[in-house]
């Protein structure tokens, strides 16, 4: 049976069937949906999401530059007790359950993927979090962010055009007056020059996903163009 990308039960039903409960390595005090090797969902990235139109279910996964965002949100709740925190292309949520749990008024998971919101719903009730999920693509031309005064964005610096667009993106709400916190482990299209480096963290990977057992995460502000 086709899975029905607008029925958020299904969506939310074929996460469960397909990951285990884990904690992610960096947030012991955190549970979330995630791929592991005896998962369903690793045979199915090349087959059935794949006729169902949607990407590699990159959600599935705790990449190392979200983990050190919501680590620092976690341990610096300051950022962003009392404000509005948009986490832009989100995955399955973790810095938006960790920003939820530090004590923001309102959080908004984004995603263009709606399995990756559907993780993001179900984490947030893993965990006891608020959250509120987005699926529209906030890089298209004309596309309007919510009105949050904190971004975060993790482990999006993979691809060279995509790269560009987001870094473009990120200043610009940068120059809105918006603090914008971009969380890398030293992806290949990171930007050379202009950011500002705010907490490292090693972060302990999987050979499944990455190439090395322990990531180097940095936590950067992103400034306004000048």
């Amino acid at each position: 049976m086709a899975l029905r990308l607008d029925d958020e039960a299904a969506l939310e039903d074929f996460v469960r069937r397909n990951t285990a409960v884990t904690t992610p390595p960096l947030l012991p005090e955190l549970r979330h949906h995630a791929a592991t090797e005896i998962t369903p969902i690793w045979e199915m990235a090349e087959s059935e999401l794949e006729r169902e139109g949607l990407p590699p279910p990159f959600w599935a996964f705790a990449w190392a530059g979200g983990q050190a965002l919501a680590r620092h949100a976690l341990d610096h709740p300051g950022i962003v007790k009392g404000r509005r925190v948009l986490c832009f292309a989100s995955g399955a949520g973790l810095e938006a359950v960790a920003a939820s749990l530090a004590g923001a008024a309102r959080v908004w998971a984004n995603d263009v993927d709606p399995l990756a919101l559907a993780a993001s719903r179900l984490n947030a009730a893993l965990n006891g979090a608020s959250l509120e999920t987005i699926g529209r693509d906030l890089l298209a031309p004309g596309a309007e962010a919510p009105d949050a005064e904190v971004i975060f964005a993790g482990d999006i610096c993979y691809e060279k055009p995509l790269a560009a667009l987001v870094e473009a993106r990120l200043r610009s709400w940068s120059a809105e007056g918006r603090l914008v916190l971009l969380g890398d482990p030293g992806r290949t299209y990171l930007p050379r020059s202009g950011l500002e480096r705010v907490a490292g963290y090693a972060v302990k990977t999987t050979r499944a996903i990455e190439d090395a057992d322990v990531r180097n995460a940095v936590v950067w502000r992103v400034p306004a163009p000048s």
